[in-house]
């Protein structure tokens, strides 16, 4: 399993949320590029980039996201506000590896089929979860979608993977909801990333020993919560 260090990006910079309240910031840092620049050189070998602005409908942060692009070393995947083939084609042309997403993936059944047969193994769909149910556009709007039965509809479209995010956990570095990711590998075809109240190496073999293939980490690791060097080195490949 593999540990992959969220990079957040909210009017320019690298944030991190509470609970996904856009109100309830807790981590500001100027230099989103510096920061995803650090953690390749501790020793994490993947990253995870959101657009939350974009995600929200509240402008982009597309130039920063170009940038890491750019000095990147190590695979990024870059999610946040994409719902149109355009700008996943140019996600992928300004060096992505994979693009991730969310509500429209979620809300339009046959463009998220176009899009996985367009661009296959490129893509991950994203399932953001408050209490077993999907919640959309920047986390504001809760669906009645229930996400087992959502990923169980997955099976067939040619993905890289499903990052489930438990919206619930976010932020509030409690450990992260063990019943809902085990429940959603067991309902995959696809490689689950697990998102939201990573907080400690035992919560990142837990996920592991229940067959996630990967976690999402932001607030632990930005706090200092987790030791960076330590879960790079038993999780970094």
């Amino acid at each position: 399993m593999i540990a992959v260090p969220a990079v957040d990006l909210r009017g320019g910079k690298c944030v991190q949320l509470v609970g996904g309240d856009y109100n309830d910031e807790r981590v500001r840092l100027d230099d989103p590029a510096a920061v995803a620049a650090e953690w390749v050189r501790i020793g994490f070998t993947r990253l995870h980039v959101v657009d939350l602005d974009a995600a929200t409908g509240r402008g982009h942060n597309h130039e920063v996201i170009r940038e890491i692009l750019r000095d990147a070393t190590v695979p990024i995947q870059v999610g946040g506000g994409v719902r149109d083939e355009s700008r996943i084609e140019r996600l992928l042309d300004d060096g992505a590896s994979w693009v991730v997403i969310g509500t429209r993936a979620i809300e339009d059944e046959d463009w998220r089929r176009e899009m996985a047969e367009q661009f296959p193994g490129r893509l991950i769909i994203a399932a953001d979860v408050r209490e077993r149910k999907v919640v959309t556009r920047g986390w504001a709007e809760t669906s009645q979608i229930d996400v087992i039965d959502f990923v169980s509809e997955l099976a067939q479209l040619p993905l890289a993977g499903v990052l489930v995010t438990a919206v619930h956990r976010e932020g509030l570095m409690a450990g992260t909801d063990l019943p809902l990711m085990e429940d959603v590998t067991d309902a995959s075809q696809w490689p689950v990333f697990a998102s939201g109240g990573v907080t400690s190496l035992d919560d990142m073999r837990a996920l592991e020993h229940r067959g996630l293939s990967g976690a999402v980490l932001g607030m632990a690791l930005y706090t200092g919560a987790l030791d960076a060097r330590r879960l790079a080195e038993e999780f970094g490949a």
